[in-house]
Formats: structure tokens, sequence, C-alpha cells
């Protein structure tokens, strides 16, 4: 494996992700989903995702924990305890199989990932059973109750089926499979997204005290850049299969350098009758993953664009201290 430096802190990373790509095969050519991405995620971290609606956050998510089979690159994940790294990306599918109960995904849907002819109990149960975690049922049944306690599901519901509540219950319900096998790195995929504001807090919360609690390591990926601030330690910004800016939260929101991240904090409403925000109004329109421009992907849609970013693909620099942006003008 090449050594690339990759942004991130200077202890040893938990995930480190280097020049990672996941191609689609169409009939129209090849599909640039994830194209050359690279970044490290400390453990206990969370890193949002964000970007506009296919930008490649969720099939970069999908790759992270190998749900998706990538093209290129490599997702190495570090062992404190031995100090053994593997790369996901490479190892048998026997292997695999066992890192399955360290990394582990709740979907943006809360209804359709979920069994409807399961009930509460058989749900949650599924992957201890899959796992062959426990031989008895009392101690089953046991870690079922806790895991039912630990996500805030009233044990009078385990006989129900997901037709029969609420968004933010079946949600609980994804949260609690996924901590099933006591995971250590968890892809959120707009787990909020489809829920009523209010129990979209509640489920943040929720996310927010398990993280303290067990020390958990995320990837929160959401098009809401106000719920990603809520939740994140860093945020990286995606733009047609690319990061194009990665920050610590507070920074990019205080010092958005990307016109593209500009643009998107500029379009978050503000709760003040008296103040006005000036709004970036992006021309032009995104262009076809399928063929992708040369030089900067952004290009046709930039106000600062100049000859070198039609001619030649910016690198991710670092422009301040962790503060990486992948800009021509910005990055010089």
């Amino acid at each position: 494996m090449n050594d690339v430096k990759t942004p991130g802190g200077e202890n040893k990373p938990y995930i480190r992700v280097d020049n990672l790509k996941k191609y689609f095969h169409t009939k129209r050519g090849l599909l640039h989903a994830v194209d050359d991405v690279s970044f490290t995620i400390q453990k206990g971290e969370t890193l949002g995702l964000v970007g506009e609606s296919g930008c490649g956050k969720s099939t970069l998510g999908r790759c992270l924990i190998r749900l998706l089979e990538s093209t290129a690159g490599h997702v190495v994940l570090h062992d404190e305890k031995t100090g053994v790294e593997t790369d996901i990306t490479k190892v048998s599918s026997s292997v695999m199989k066992e890192l399955r109960k360290k990394v582990q995904i709740v979907f943006q849907d809360p209804y359709s990932c979920l069994n409807p002819r399961l009930s509460v109990w058989e749900l949650i149960a599924e992957p201890l059973i899959v796992n062959s975690v426990f031989t008895g049922k009392n101690a089953m049944r046991a870690r079922i109750r806790e895991l039912m306690n630990t996500v805030g599901l009233a044990e009078r519901l385990e006989n129900n089926y997901p037709h029969e509540l609420d968004g933010g219950r079946r949600q609980r319900i994804g949260i609690a499979r996924s901590l099933a096998l006591n995971p250590e790195f968890i892809v959120l995929d707009e787990p909020v997204s489809a829920l009523d504001v209010c129990i979209q807090a509640q489920i943040l919360n929720l996310l927010n005290d398990l993280q303290k609690q067990f020390h958990y390591t995320y990837v929160f990926i959401s098009h809401n850049l106000s719920v990603v601030k809520h939740v994140s330690d860093r945020i990286a910004v995606m733009y047609l299969g690319k990061i194009v800016e990665l920050a610590d939260y507070k920074e990019l929101f205080v010092k958005p350098t990307h016109p593209y991240t500009q643009a998107l904090l500029s379009a978050i409403p503000v709760a003040k009758l008296d103040v006005q925000k000036e709004r970036i109004i992006l021309e032009g329109d995104v262009p076809s993953p399928i063929d992708p421009p040369s030089g900067c992907r952004f290009m046709g849609r930039c106000s600062y664009c100049q000859d070198i970013c039609r001619k030649e693909t910016p690198d991710l620099k670092e422009v301040l201290p962790n503060h990486f942006v992948a800009c021509h003008l910005k990055g010089a």
C-alpha cells in the first residue's frame, strides 16, 4: 500500500481511507460515484459527511463497511489493542464476517429496512441469532431487553410489528440492531431525514448519549448542515464524488473556504426576523458523474473559475491547521 498523507490528527487514526474509488457500469459508461477520496477518522470521533443528493456520500458510507465493493483504494481499520491494521477492502469473506461485528450501519428509511413480518423482539434478535452470540434463550432475552432499554423502547412493544409503530420507534429498532453485536464503528446514513423535527431531536440526542457511553466512532451522512453541525466533530463536504473541504465543525461554519461550502452554508435559514442573510445562488447544472469534466468539477458553477481550474484537478490541501480544501485559488 502506498503511504499517503491524509487529513486527520497526529495520533494513529482508527480508520484510514486511501484513494478510495467506486465506479458503476452503466449503458452510457462508467459512473464515478466516489472518485479518489482520502481521509482519516479518529477513535470516538464523529465525521459528518454532507453534500447535494447524488454527490456520492451514501455510496462512500457503504464502501467504508464493504456493503459495496470498492473499485480501488483502501479502507484500513486499526485495532488499538493489538496494533494490527486490517484493510477491509482486501480481506476474505470469512474475515469480513467477523469484522461485521465491529462495523455497522443505520439506514435512512426506518420502515423499509425492517422486515414487516418480524416483531420488535425478532428484529433485534436477528443479528444475535445469525452470529450465534447466545445459546440460551434467557441470555438472549436479557440482551434484547437491555438493547431496548438502551435505545428507549418500552418492553411492552417487543411483540409489536413495524407498521404498528411511529417513525421514531422504528428508527430506534434499527439503532438497537446495529448495537446488538457491540460494534466500534457505525455509519449513520441520514438516520433522521425521514422523521419529524421533534423526533429528529430525540434520535440525535440518543446517538450522542450512546457515543459518550460506549465511545462509538460515527460517520454521519446528511444533506442537512444544521443537523450535521449538532453531532459532528469534523465535517467533510462532498461534490460529485470528491471531498472539496474538510475541517473542524466550528471552523467550517465560521471560515468556509471552498465556494461550494460557502454556497451550502448561505442556504441555511436564520430564525431571526431582523437578520437578512446573503444567499449565494449557484448557476448552471451539476455535471454528469458518468462524464465528469476535466479539472475542477465545480468550475462550471463557480464564479471564481480560472484557466487552471479547467485544466487541473485540485488536490485536497491543508490551508489552515487541520483545515483541508480542494481549490486552486484557496489552496494556493
